[in-house]
């Protein structure tokens, strides 16, 4: 399905968002930014859009994989014009099976990947096994307002104006339908955060953007 759509997904996901997305992530890359992770994962990286925000905190390496190859394939064009393949590895990779070893990196970064996972703590573990001790994990993601009008609004966009913009722009019909039925599903807020305690994650917290539109969830593996 990623696939499919891997051809118009960067103008997608600006397009559908109102450019609200390029904000969420400049935040999200700022939340990291403290700690000053030199070597980054990122998970599900797409077409590696947030990778590239991550430059600004100037690590030394940032792996990218997805299992998406067309996917990577535009990501790796877009690093190539930008004169960035050097900073950015992108690479086919299961989330869930990373080939990496144990405590590989300072950080792990998702965006708008995790709801896509076939077993999400499955795939949680294994960001949590790849990061150092004391490193950290920032998840980006949709979640679900709760307050009046915000709550009705985005249902009614999401349910019927965005699958309909989505077909007509990336010619999949499954996509921009499938969209909105992860978000119902995925666990977010307080749910999501017990998840990632379970997993290990130490001083989790959710920083909600936007009327609660997306949301930020950050973790720590500490002992």
């Amino acid at each position: 399905m990623f696939n499919n759509i891997a051809h118009r997904y960067d103008f997608l996901n600006h397009f559908l968002s109102a450019g609200i997305d390029y904000s969420w992530r400049r935040k999200a890359i700022k939340l990291m930014g403290r700690k000053n992770p030199k070597t980054i994962l990122d998970v599900a990286t797409g077409t590696g859009d947030l990778a590239i925000e991550a430059l600004k905190i100037n690590p030394e390496k940032i792996i990218g994989v997805d299992i998406a190859e067309d996917m990577l394939e535009f990501g790796r064009k877009k690093l190539t014009e930008k004169k960035l393949q050097d900073k950015i590895t992108l690479e086919t990779g299961d989330s869930e099976n990373l080939r990496f070893g144990d405590a590989s990196f300072d950080a792990v970064m998702v965006a708008f990947g995790v709801r896509n996972f076939e077993n999400l703590e499955k795939g949680l573990s294994e960001m949590f096994r790849v990061i150092n001790q004391n490193g950290q994990v920032m998840i980006l993601e949709f979640s679900k307002p709760k307050k009046f009008p915000v709550k009705q609004l985005y249902n009614f966009y999401f349910r019927f104006i965005l699958p309909s913009l989505g077909k007509m722009i990336s010619g999949d019909s499954s996509a921009y339908t499938y969209l909105p039925e992860s978000v119902g599903k995925f666990p977010d807020g307080d749910a999501f955060l017990n998840i990632l305690q379970k997993i290990g994650f130490k001083e989790v917290k959710q920083i909600k953007l936007t009327f609660g539109i997306a949301s930020i969830y950050w973790g720590l593996k500490a002992s």
